[in-house]
């Protein structure tokens, strides 16, 4: 085999390997962020006393993720739209607390438009220190003033953008 024959083998190789990240990362991705992982970390051992997680957040249940992950994943967003004064945008949501402890959660959701539609203004609405017994569930719901003059129509999702939960 000849020279350039061996330096071009050499330098398929180090591309493969630099594309498919070796050393155990996971795998490149050509957007520069790698899909399906969770950036969160810890410093040692875990306890579940307080979890926090911030998150783009989707209308409906979130699964799978880290401990700290759990205060996200308890909520369910049962309904959201403008309330029948016309007044207000309304977000009821349902927690789910499986485990041993009772906790008291914070919840952060925001009312959007179609993806893309920058006319919209964004609104959010929070709710704090919902409690909830261990193994059972809650119902809350959050509020924020409606920012447009029209019937409502333009909000076409809310979503948990921020979930907490403490020890109570």
């Amino acid at each position: 085999m000849k020279i350039r024959h061996v330096k071009a083998v050499a330098v398929f190789g180090i591309v493969l390997v630099a594309l498919t990240g070796a050393r155990g990362s996971g795998g490149g991705s050509c957007g520069g962020s790698s899909s399906g992982s969770n950036s969160s970390s810890s410093g040692g051992s875990h306890d579940n006393d307080s979890d926090t997680t911030t998150s783009g957040g989707s209308t409906g249940s979130v699964t799978g993720g880290s401990s700290a992950n759990k205060a996200l994943r308890d909520v369910t967003i049962d309904s959201c739209g403008l309330d029948a004064s016309g007044k207000n945008l309304t977000a009821k949501i349902t927690v789910n607390n499986s485990d041993s402890l009772a906790y008291a959660y914070d919840v952060n959701l925001e009312f959007k438009g179609d993806l893309g539609d920058t006319t919209v203004t964004k609104a959010t609405a929070r709710i704090d220190d919902l409690q909830v017994a261990a193994g059972s569930s809650a119902k809350g719901e959050a509020t924020t003033a409606y920012p447009g003059s029209g019937n409502g129509s333009e909000y076409k999702k809310c979503e948990v953008v921020s979930a907490s939960r403490t020890a109570s």
